[in-house]
């Protein structure tokens, strides 16, 4: 039952988002559904993820607006084109693994203008749907990305950490420590892993196929390194931020202070197998 896991599923969904999210078990003539939404926004005032079981191996995901949702579709109309940009590429992942599809609208340049926009995907699974790894599937691969661009669009807030140490949507803002140091947001981490996939972009390798759960050591590659930085910008996770795994990142932060490039290190990697 999707019910029992919905803490489980809570929390996967926070780590895949960066954002507190809030379940709700909804009990149907047969089996039960999920319902997911933003926990700092009202249920029927934002985006809801709606979950449900189909057949006995398969999960149906639709998105759609609640029905007081025009002030949270308004700051969605403040949305730039480089945060639709990114939120397009977050549900395109999507096509990797289920069919996607955007009511009256194309997968490359849909917009959320009012109350009606919806998104539906069908995933199936090898194993029952209530298996709690089909149920987790269903949120790394499909609602995680849905989520996340929802996020982008609406903006996200700040997280505070403490009362003396704020992360920001910006990268590379000093701040004091023992040394002075770039601070890299997390947020940009998740979205780039959710665009590019866990898979080295220099060797190709999956570290999640190879070594499972301990296996999530892929690392995040500034292409423009931080330290070079003069004052904090920000990344966007699709074209400035990579995935490495760790031997490739550190190789190509041998040369200082401007490291290899990916696609340099990939050459140097095949002449030498050559």
């Amino acid at each position: 039952m999707l019910s029992q896991h919905r803490e489980l599923i809570a929390q996967e969904l926070m780590e895949g988002t960066g954002a507190a999210i809030s379940v709700r078990a909804v009990q149907g003539p047969v089996r039960s559904k999920l319902e997911v939404w933003f926990d700092d926004i009202e249920r029927t005032r934002g985006p809801i993820i709606e979950i449900l079981p189909v057949g006995l191996k398969a999960h149906s995901v639709e998105l759609t607006f609640g029905g007081f949702s025009k002030g949270t579709i308004s700051q969605i109309s403040l949305a730039s084109d480089e945060q639709y940009l990114l939120a397009r590429a977050l549900v395109r992942s999507i096509t990797a693994v289920s069919e996607v599809h955007i009511l009256e609208q194309s997968l490359d340049d849909w917009s959320v203008s009012d109350g009606s926009f919806s998104i539906k995907a069908h995933l199936k699974h090898i194993n029952s749907s209530d298996k709690e790894n089909s149920i987790l599937r269903t949120c790394r691969e499909v609602v995680v990305p849905l989520m996340a661009a929802m996020a982008e669009l609406i903006g996200y807030e700040e997280i505070v950490i403490n009362s003396e140490d704020v992360l920001s949507i910006t990268e590379g803002r000093c701040s004091l420590a023992l040394v002075s140091k770039r601070e890299r947001n997390p947020r940009n981490r998740l979205l780039c892993l959710r665009i590019h996939g866990h898979k080295c972009v220099v060797c190709n390798l999956d570290l999640l196929k190879e070594y499972g759960n301990a296996g999530n050591t892929i690392e995040v590659h500034h292409i423009h390194p931080l330290a070079l930085l003069e004052e904090e910008r920000e990344y966007s996770p699709e074209t400035d931020l990579v995935p490495l795994c760790p031997n490739c990142h550190r190789a190509v932060h041998t040369r200082k202070p401007v490291p290899i490039s990916p696609e340099e290190l990939r050459n140097e990697i095949k002449g030498s197998h050559d």
